[in-house]
């Protein structure tokens, strides 16, 4: 194996443990009562999009006119402020390993999307897939009533959020997706959480005033960093070395690792538990993505990813040039 493939593995793994830690950080950071959702949503959102800023000035300078600002407000919107703010809200009412089983699905999504508003063939065993996984996400909402237990309020409403996360996520990645080529992952990231936190933290202000700032421990300061700088600025960071180096179905593949990791830690912490419920929706939902993942585009499918390609190779170009 070269030494890009072994970097791009590296960074992948490290990304999907960093997100797979996540949720039972932030399960921990709210525990106290202190920190709300919200709060800990603007910590995460401001301070990314601050480490991005600075991140750029020491990077090739990429001109952004006042045109593609306004969509990348958009952008941020969707890819950052409804996606993140879902994710975090959905962790405080369910358990972290239902939290990142949710979010495998995310492929499955933007294939459908990608059909229903691209308008975009989707083979039948892709759609095979879209269908099983769906059911284990369906299942592990309706089939969960365990609201009160392992640290978790309402099980199928934070599932549910979490779902609507992955689909504003989905939205984007399907409405944007020639358009975020255009730039580097830096040059977006710091336009998208710049937006998503100058809507977000005027909506926030009473919450920020009333705030017993002072009451906040060490331990959950300790995991607002974690979430900012671990689990948002290195892990994007590890998410661009990986889809570099490695080809699009092994970074798919990884996914697998997040609700691995956050049921296995949750359990470890006391804030998770597993059932047989749970264990047949894994069994769906990982069968579904896989399905997605590994099956072979058709004809009009490989079009656009040549198309995609060729525009993703131009703007490496042109940012060298600059």
């Amino acid at each position: 194996m070269d030494t890009s493939k072994i970097k791009g593995h590296v960074a992948m793994l490290g990304a999907n443990l960093t997100w797979g830690l996540m949720a039972p950080v932030v399960k921990l950071v709210l525990a106290s009562g202190v920190v709300a959702p919200l709060l800990l949503v603007n910590f995460r959102m401001a301070g990314a999009a601050a480490l991005f800023w600075i991140t750029s000035l020491f990077l090739p300078y990429e001109h952004v006119p006042a045109k593609d600002i306004l969509r990348l407000f958009g952008a941020g919107m969707l890819g950052v402020l409804l996606n993140q703010g879902c994710f975090i809200i959905g962790v405080s009412l369910t358990t972290p390993s239902e939290a990142c089983l949710v979010t495998t699905t995310m492929p499955m999504w933007v294939m459908l999307l990608a059909f229903l508003i691209l308008r975009e063939p989707i083979s039948m065993k892709k759609a095979g897939g879209i269908i099983i996984g769906a059911s284990g996400a369906l299942l592990l909402m309706l089939g969960n009533s365990s609201a009160g237990e392992s640290n978790a309020s309402n099980p199928p409403l934070g599932d549910l959020v979490i779902l609507m996360a992955q689909l504003s996520y989905a939205l984007y990645l399907t409405l944007y997706r020639n358009f975020i080529r255009k730039y580097s992952l830096v040059t977006l990231m710091k336009w998208m959480f710049l937006s998503a936190s100058v809507v977000s933290l005027p909506l926030s202000s009473r919450l920020i005033a009333d705030t017993g700032w002072g009451e906040i421990g060490g331990s959950e300061w300790l995991g607002i960093a974690a979430v900012v700088i671990g689990a948002t600025y290195i892990a994007y960071i590890c998410i661009m070395i990986g889809q570099k180096n490695l080809r699009p179905t092994v970074v798919g593949m990884y996914n697998y690792v997040q609700p691995v990791v956050a049921t296995s830690v949750g359990i470890l912490l006391g804030l998770d538990h597993f059932s047989i419920i749970k264990g047949i929706a894994v069994i769906l939902i990982f069968s579904g993505v896989w399905l997605v993942t590994i099956s072979r585009s058709l004809p009009s499918e490989q079009s656009v990813s040549q198309k995609d390609n060729l525009t993703e190779n131009k703007r490496g170009k042109a940012v060298q040039r600059k």
